[in-house]
């Protein structure tokens, strides 16, 4: 059957690729590519992001080989709002957020996708490396560039008008196919940090909005060791960059254990301290293809992008899932994502709140 597809085209291979397939496959594809800034030059440029001029163009010449209708959208309001803003205000409330995620669930899959079915498209498809069959998001076989932790936080309904072309394939195979189609994306490197961050010094782009307001850096005991110049340019883990006045005895490094935005404090100690073992997650999303755990459920989670996966028993009470980890993990940081899976299949996702 033959479908009214969205391709959302970023100026990257991947989704160049992605809206190739669609096309060749007989359905009916327009390519769109969001501009999600009013001023373009001010956010990532060259092959680093996904939101400049250069990329636009890529866009539009990759529609162009394709044979495919072409548009750009202005999402730079809402990507504003929903995005950046969301972003600076979780670093100001302590907690780390991931804005790839935020666009894909608020943008991408949201606003585009809600004016997509208003026009009378089908679905819209992205250059995500992840499967969806059946309804059931998994995995992509290139486990070394898997987004499906970005697309955990996706409603069932949001899944269902959701095509990923790429997820049966590794990069190298995207790439090779993007020569072979004349696309001149093939070579174009992956994009990398945050997309509105234009010299990647998010720092310094916190530091612009929320203002330099300094504050202790202290160790379990509370004894101050050094000062900063805003708890926001931290995160729990966080190792290098702490410029403490007191070394350790031991000779040990310090880590980022926590981060108090009312007192501005940071407390820094030993990686063991990092551990945790149990995590309370909010805004829960169930996706997969078994029902809400009112009762414990043995799964994996991962709790950042490309990070570790943990064997974890996962249930939901009151709205809130809790999450205890047969070993436990470092490093987990409010405000990240919590997925849920069962081997590669995509379970769920919540946004950590707390970790013990």
């Amino acid at each position: 059957m033959s479908l009214r597809v969205l391709a959302a085209m970023s100026g990257g291979v991947d989704s160049a690729v992605a809206a190739a397939r669609i096309a060749e496959a007989g359905h009916d594809v327009t390519g769109v590519h969001l501009a999600l800034s009013s001023n373009p030059q001010s956010y990532r440029t060259g092959a680093r992001g996904c939101c400049t001029l250069e990329d636009s163009r890529d866009a539009r010449r990759a529609a162009d080989v394709i044979g495919i209708p072409f548009y750009v959208w202005d999402m730079a309001e809402r990507f504003h709002r929903d995005v950046v803003e969301d972003f600076v205000s979780e670093y100001a409330a302590g907690r780390t957020p991931n804005p790839c995620l935020r666009c894909n669930e608020k943008i991408k899959f949201e606003a585009v996708l809600d004016r997509a079915l208003a026009l009378g498209f089908d679905a819209v498809a992205t250059g995500h490396h992840a499967r969806l069959e059946d309804g059931v998001l998994r995995r992509s076989v290139d486990a070394g560039k898997d987004q499906s932790y970005v697309l955990g936080v996706l409603t069932r309904e949001q899944l269902s008008h959701a095509i990923f072309p790429l997820g049966g394939s590794t990069k190298a195979e995207v790439r090779e196919e993007a020569a072979a189609r004349g696309l001149a994306v093939a070579d174009k490197p992956d994009s990398h940090d945050i997309c509105f961050i234009a010299d990647g010094d998010t720092r310094g782009f916190l530091a612009e909005r929320l203002g330099a307001e300094r504050g202790p850096i202290v160790d379990e005991s509370g004894a101050v060791l050094g000062t900063h110049a805003g708890a926001y340019g931290y995160t729990v883990g966080q190792r290098k960059g702490l410029h403490l006045d007191r070394p350790t005895s031991d000779g040990r490094p310090r880590y980022v254990l926590s981060i108090e935005p009312v007192s501005n404090t940071v407390t820094v100690g030993p990686r063991e301290a990092l551990a945790v073992s149990s995590i309370v997650a909010e805004r829960p999303v169930f996706n997969g293809p078994v029902a809400e755990p009112h009762e414990p459920l043995a799964c994996q989670v991962q709790l950042r992008a490309h990070g570790e996966v943990y064997g974890c028993r996962a249930q939901l009470s009151g709205g809130v899932l809790h999450i205890a980890l047969d070993t436990p993990a470092t490093g987990v940081a409010a405000g990240q994502a919590a997925v849920l899976y069962s081997g590669d299949v995509v379970l769920g996702s919540a946004t950590i709140t707390a970790s013990s």
